[in-house]
């Protein structure tokens, strides 16, 4: 049965638009919104997907009164089917961006950390020399990030290196360590306390990290081992611009990477620490995935801004981009 159904994936009948139109329902959940983004009428995609289940000889969604969930089946063949389109995808660009190696575009997924000194200080540079190239920066949690780099929506990710779960390859790369402290405005209330520790914070408001992420479990497990409790009055939050805002305007104090504190004059760096909370900057690439000439380039960049961001923390480290 496996050979008659590789056979029949290969007899012809199978197209990319069967697997284009499998990934849209898999990520919008419905046909008829699934439509709506590929530019066609639902009767396009529905057959598309009639064609493709017959193919298999399997349904790949179960079709409920919220939408269309896969299957089994439908969520292993839109796994690759997202791998296949996302090569499709890349080997198109590799193709008019070969002409030119100056221009072209690299598309960066980022999270927090290294979006505010390390990613807009490589587009700068690489904008400078390379004028004509277009850097599309798409800001998302991790999970996300990941899966439109396993896509081909995305070249590269800059954030915080965490593991990698749910067998996504990856290849992660270090640029530099950067520690995790407590932040407030300029003036607030709690920089005026000699030598305090992390319990006599508790009682102002907190800004930490969404649930199911990877500082938030880190964060919680360092204030058990002291014996703290996540503070209750608490907002939970990864969006810069608010989260910026609420700090300067505020008494809240944030759970954020040195450097935020470092590169903003409203604000400041409480002098307790958390011994255990260190995060490492770096990109995520896919490994064997042809990278673009602008692409290599900005990789060169990053690395290059990186070492003087490392050299500004007064560390070093090698970095092989």
């Amino acid at each position: 049965m496996a050979g008659d159904l590789a056979d029949r994936l290969l007899d012809g009948r199978l197209k990319l638009r069967h697997l284009v139109v499998l990934t849209m329902i898999a990520e919008h959940g419905t046909l008829s919104r699934s439509a709506e983004h590929l530019h066609v009428t639902q009767p396009v995609v529905t057959r598309a997907l009639q064609e493709l289940e017959a193919i298999l000889g399997v349904s790949l969604f179960d079709r409920g009164p919220r939408g269309m969930t896969p299957t089994v089946y439908g969520r292993a063949f839109v796994d690759q089917a997202r791998t296949i389109v996302g090569q499709v995808r890349q080997a198109g660009r590799q193709i008019s961006e070969l002409a030119d190696a100056r221009s072209g575009t690299v598309r960066v997924g980022t999270h927090l950390a290294g979006s505010n000194l390390l990613l807009p200080r490589a587009i700068m540079r690489i904008k400078a020399d390379r004028p004509r190239l277009t850097v599309v920066v798409r800001e998302a949690t991790p999970d996300v990030l990941l899966a439109a780099l396993r896509a081909g929506d995305l070249d590269l990710t800059v954030g915080r290196i965490t593991p990698v779960i749910d067998g996504l390859e990856v290849k992660q790369e270090t640029l530099y360590d950067e520690p995790i402290r407590l932040v407030t405005r300029v003036g607030h209330p709690a920089q005026e306390l000699v030598d305090p520790e992390i319990a006599d914070l508790v009682d102002y408001p907190w800004i930490v990290p969404v649930e199911q992420t990877a500082l938030r479990f880190e964060l919680e497990r360092a204030l058990q081992r002291i014996g703290v409790a996540l503070p209750q009055d608490r907002v939970e939050c990864t969006s810069v611009p608010t989260l910026r805002t609420m700090l300067v305007e505020s008494d809240f104090i944030a759970v954020l990477p040195e450097l935020v504190a470092h590169a903003d004059p409203a604000l400041a760096l409480l002098p307790c620490e958390f011994e255990s909370l260190r995060r490492s900057v770096g990109v995520t690439t896919v490994p064997g995935r042809f990278r673009t000439p602008a692409c290599l380039a900005f990789l060169e960049v990053m690395a290059e801004v990186a070492a003087e961001i490392e050299a500004s923390l007064g560390r070093t480290r090698t970095m092989p981009i």
